[in-house]
């Protein structure tokens, strides 16, 4: 039998309150975005479900799609029936035959929401329970936890059955709880950090250094590789390429190499801060792990952080490398990060950097720079990209002025 449509359920939206008319409608508007190149479709988004009408769509590629947006807990494809008790019985019968197979066990739930339905809800169940025992030979009821539970929905408009119900992503709708500047270098860490962003409903842009010649064309390209991937989870992403070879230069030439990657690490964070600023968004998202490198130990973290009073959310920050390993190559970004590219933070990395620096010495040290002015111009000559989902658009922003 063909599907005829697909019955999603929330997850965390049901708690929502007052504020749930919201947060489903940003539901169903990221919902057809994920679905934009399949006109045909319709979506339905109620107050207890969405409803995607396939109208000959191919489900397999919808419901890929769908196990990716944050919001939805899962979904059920359906089989919409006209409104009659004839027609009902046969599709049954027909839908059983199809997937019942001997040893299973299986249970009936229906639900009239058309209250002049000819059949209650416990009605529809005695009928249509006792229709699989005359045409199943081996049929085996069991009410908890049976193989398969044929749901039966009597709506207004038709009836619908389905019998599969597939995991949705969890979460809260990417957009709901705000947008962050993702600090994405080219590691495991930090699209793993957008993902677990984008997962807690907040809209993310992806901010990276480039210092060309020391980083190569491939290592931009492996950045944006890494953007398109987490674009199926939250949609088009804005891609900014900040120009920092100015900076690594004078950090270089005025600090010693114990505290290079302080130094860089801080005026990293005041770029994005001032990229936040101007783009209007609440918070800076990174990959730092704790204690995993030496600019991620409690005395770093509190040295580099002191550039900013802005939040920053550091989602893997309790997780050890295995286990941010393990969500990369479930989100597929994992292939992509260990390609040999040198980034921002490893091309002048010291030998030996400070585990623990003071605070006093990377004021003084930057005092020998013109840390405004270098910021600065370093947001001043950003590249904007949009990157879209299966790499249909990746266009420079010419008109810089819509930024600032």
């Amino acid at each position: 039998m063909k599907y005829t449509e697909i019955m999603v359920r929330y997850g965390e939206l049901s708690t929502k309150g007052k504020n749930r008319g919201k947060f489903i409608g940003r539901l169903a508007r990221n919902i057809k975005q994920v679905l934009v190149d399949m006109p045909e479709l319709s979506v339905d988004a109620q107050r207890d479900r969405t409803h995607i009408i396939l109208n000959g769509a191919d489900y397999e590629v919808v419901a890929e799609r769908l196990t990716k947006v944050f919001g939805i807990q899962n979904f059920s494809p359906s089989i919409k029936v006209e409104k009659n008790m004839d027609a009902i019985r046969t599709a049954v019968v027909e839908l059983m035959n199809d997937v019942y197979t001997e040893g299973m066990t299986f249970k009936i739930t229906a639900k009239r929401s058309d209250h002049d339905f000819e059949l209650d809800s416990t009605e529809l169940n005695q009928d249509l329970g006792g229709l699989v025992f005359d045409n199943i030979a081996h049929a085996k009821v069991q009410m908890k936890a049976p193989d398969l539970n044929l749901r039966v929905e009597i709506r207004p408009d038709a009836a619908y059955l389905s019998y599969e119900t597939i995991k949705g992503a969890g979460g809260l709708p990417v957009g709901t709880s705000g947008r962050g500047m993702l600090m994405l270098s080219g590691g495991i860490d930090s699209p793993v950090a957008g993902y677990l962003a984008l997962k807690r409903g907040v809209e993310i842009e992806a901010v990276h250094f480039a210092s060309p010649p020391y980083t190569s064309p491939g290592a931009l390209q492996k950045a944006k590789d890494l953007t398109e991937k987490l674009t199926s989870f939250g949609g088009n992403i804005k891609f900014i390429e900040v120009p920092f070879t100015e900076i690594q230069e004078e950090i270089k030439n005025n600090v010693p190499q114990a505290y290079l990657m302080t130094i860089t690490r801080r005026f990293m964070m005041r770029i994005t801060d001032e990229i936040r600023n101007r783009r209007e968004a609440s918070i800076i998202i990174n990959g730092e792990s704790l204690g995993q490198v030496a600019s991620q130990t409690l005395g770093s973290m509190v040295v580099i952080n002191e550039v900013t009073n802005t939040p920053v959310i550091r989602p893997v920050v309790t997780m050890d490398k295995l286990e941010i390993i393990e969500i990369a190559e479930k989100i597929d970004t994992f292939d992509i990060s260990i390609q040999p590219y040198e980034d921002c933070c490893t091309i002048f990395a010291p030998p030996s950097p400070k585990t623990n620096p003071k605070l006093e010495n990377a004021i003084q040290y930057e005092k020998r720079m013109d840390v405004d002015g270098l910021v600065e111009r370093a947001v001043e000559g950003i590249m904007i990209s949009t990157i879209e989902k299966e790499g249909n658009k990746n266009e420079e922003d010419a008109e810089l002025a819509d930024f600032l």
